[in-house]
């Protein structure tokens, strides 16, 4: 079983970057794939990025390619989520995700769930 608590979240000006955090407990956190997602205010949850337990492997949704970056630290249990040229429609709250599925997409793929973290980014 692993925990997970998100932070970095922010408000900022469209075209600016925050980097999200994700710290894990336990000790089996370098067994997991773990993902982003987010959720806006009326909208389903949706797929950001995903890495593999080694982080040998990304994959980021379309919408969001070429502005973040997913990595992790194994040695110190924390994923990451690079957000750069942010825009107004990155506005969500971001939740990052454990499982030992090989690079799960959807949410219903995972079992542990972060608290999540606000993003608002203003125009």
């Amino acid at each position: 079983q692993v925990q997970l608590v998100e932070s970095g979240g922010g408000l900022v000006q469209a075209g600016n970057s925050l980097r999200l955090s994700c710290a894990a407990s336990g000790r089996t956190f370098s067994t997991y794939t773990m993902g982003w997602f987010r959720q806006a205010p009326g909208k389903e949850r949706e797929f950001v990025a995903v890495i593999s337990w080694t982080g040998g492997s990304v994959y980021n949704a379309d919408s969001v390619k070429g502005r973040f970056t997913i990595s992790r630290d194994n040695a110190k249990n924390t994923v990451y989520l690079q957000m750069n040229s942010l825009k107004p429609e990155d506005t969500a709250v971001y939740y990052c995700a454990a499982d030992h599925k090989l690079l799960p997409r959807t949410p219903y793929e995972y079992d542990y769930w972060g608290q999540g973290t606000q993003v608002t980014v203003s125009s």
